[in-house]
């Protein structure tokens, strides 16, 4: 039986109502680590960050898709936490949730997203776009049909934007899934909104097969 969601009105949006906090949330996820060598500006400091395609499936509070930057943060005052510079969904209720409920800079872009299967190989490749401008193409390979199910859990901060007044916000989340190394391969668009992380270097990827996961 699917539990009872409330739902909020937006604040910004007369038009527009989105599920309170929190959120669970089941689909997939293609994650790869960078280490960006230098600082960009004060939102991409040099540092660890991970670009993640995401796909929100039923069963989730909201269906839709996400591009999504985070990095890691180490020595700021805020503990084990990660922050969200960047990303882009393909759904209003979902960039309102996220701005109004955790600060997080949600932005609207459209995707594509192809998945074939040959034996245990599964081949993605996703495309981001905002109008006619490329953000990111991706495209992963990986056997994680077959992975054990693992559970993980993390916080993240994100300073304050106009729809929260200014305010910092933390949002928990924890859940599991079935997680596998893969391989990746990305063509950031250099002249892009994501241009910057196009310098960095691609340590590792991993793919999050049925994760089930609780936000906020």
């Amino acid at each position: 039986m699917t539990a009872q969601i409330d739902w909020l009105q937006s604040s910004v949006a007369e038009d527009l109502s989105y599920p309170a906090a929190p959120w669970q949330m089941v689909g997939s996820m293609w994650l790869t680590v960078f280490r960006l060598g230098s600082p960009v500006d004060d939102l991409h400091p040099a540092g660890v960050y991970s670009a993640a395609f995401v796909t929100y499936e039923e069963g989730s509070a909201l269906t839709y898709h996400e591009l999504v930057v985070t990095r890691v943060m180490k020595d700021e005052g805020h503990g084990r936490a990660v922050t969200t510079p960047d990303i882009w969904v393909d759904s209003p209720e979902s960039k309102a949730g996220g701005r109004e409920l955790w600060a997080i800079p949600k932005e609207l872009c459209d995707f594509t997203l192809e998945t074939s299967h040959t034996g245990p190989l599964t081949t993605t490749e996703w495309t981001a776009t905002i109008g006619r401008t490329p953000i990111a193409t991706a495209r992963f390979r990986d056997v994680s049909r077959a992975a054990p199910r693992l559970r993980f859990k993390g916080t993240i901060w994100q300073p304050g934007i106009d729809d929260t007044d200014g305010e910092d916000r933390t949002a928990p989340m924890r859940g599991s899934a079935r997680s596998f190394p893969a391989r990746s391969h990305w063509d950031i668009n250099p002249e892009g909104p994501l241009g910057w992380l196009d310098r960095a270097r691609k340590l590792a990827t991993f793919r999050q097969v049925a994760f089930r996961m609780s936000f906020g």
